[in-house]
């Protein structure tokens, strides 16, 4: 069988243009520090590093809703720490309310204290968090959660939703409580307690003591709905710090793998480099030699 001038030309020319590409992609190889270029370089490989990137990826969104649902529960942990504090003082004042040494002045001295109070507390109770979302409102997010009308009566103009966030995989997780649970709960209205308390200590004469003792049930009860929701906060915290923990030990796993699949030989590479240029120079060199070769030259 006869080879053609031309076909030896195009078979040299054609095995030196691969071996050209060859290099390159090696050194493009080495330049990234990744074995995997495209699919076609490892398609089992590189389909496991796509699963593996995404994964990773999820785990990272966790995290940043981790932060979020820390930030919120704190936010309203400090809020509660607040409510706390005042219903103690209140509490305080009830006790202090039934000396029989005080006359009607002091005692209406008290009451305006608490009318203070109370409206103390409602701020509190509408209590915006770091985005500006109504905290204690449930879905209502931009409207107050509770409102007071001209006889200081006030109203719960929430819902009972939870707002949720998927903080792992298997496991969403509220970052707010509704206002109707910390404010009116535990068979109890704590504004409706104060008004009634301030109402008691505003008309003369001596409270009965049976009046004060039920003003400081209710107020322990109120204590007592407000350190149930505190208590199921930090709990909840304590939760998001154990999966914190566990998602940066996933995402080491998930980088450690990605690195298996993905990460360069350096020292095969190199070596691998070394041959290809001594190949496609004795390549280059034998196809010079050959397009040199005429029936001429054996004239």
């Amino acid at each position: 069988m006869r080879i053609s001038t031309q076909t030896m030309f195009d078979t040299g020319a054609a095995r030196i243009g691969d071996l050209q590409a060859g290099m390159a992609k090696t050194q493009e190889q080495i330049s990234t520090g990744r074995r995997i270029l495209t699919p076609a370089d490892d398609p089992v490989g590189a389909a496991r590093a796509l699963e593996v990137t995404q994964s990773q990826s999820l785990n990272t969104q966790y995290g940043v809703n981790r932060r979020y649902a820390t930030s919120a529960l704190s936010e309203m942990d400090g809020t509660l720490s607040s409510v706390t504090e005042l219903l103690q003082n209140v509490r305080t004042t009830v006790i202090a309310a039934g000396n029989g040494a005080l006359n009607d002045t002091e005692r209406g001295s008290m009451a305006t204290e608490l009318s203070a109070r109370r409206d103390q507390l409602l701020g509190l109770a509408n209590s915006r968090d770091g985005v500006g979302n109504y905290m204690f409102s449930g879905f209502q997010t931009t409207s107050p959660a509770f409102s007071k009308d001209a006889l200081g009566v006030v109203t719960y103009n929430g819902d009972v939703g939870q707002r949720l966030i998927q903080v792992d995989t298997a496991r969403q997780m509220s970052v707010t409580a509704p206002g109707s649970t910390v404010f009116q709960g535990g068979g109890q209205d704590i504004f409706a307690t104060l008004n009634d308390l301030i109402t008691l200590l505003q008309t003369p004469g001596m409270p009965a003591a049976s009046d004060l003792g039920t003003a400081k049930t209710n107020i322990d009860l109120a204590l007592d709905s407000v350190l149930t929701v505190r208590a199921s906060a930090g709990s909840r915290l304590q939760e998001l710090e154990a999966l914190d923990f566990a998602g940066e030990d996933r995402d080491i796993q998930y980088s450690q793998t990605l690195s298996e699949l993905q990460d360069l030989d350096y020292t095969e590479a190199l070596t691998r480099l070394s041959q290809q240029q001594t190949t496609l120079e004795a390549a280059q060199r034998s196809f010079v030699s050959a397009t040199k070769l005429s029936l001429f030259n054996f004239i």
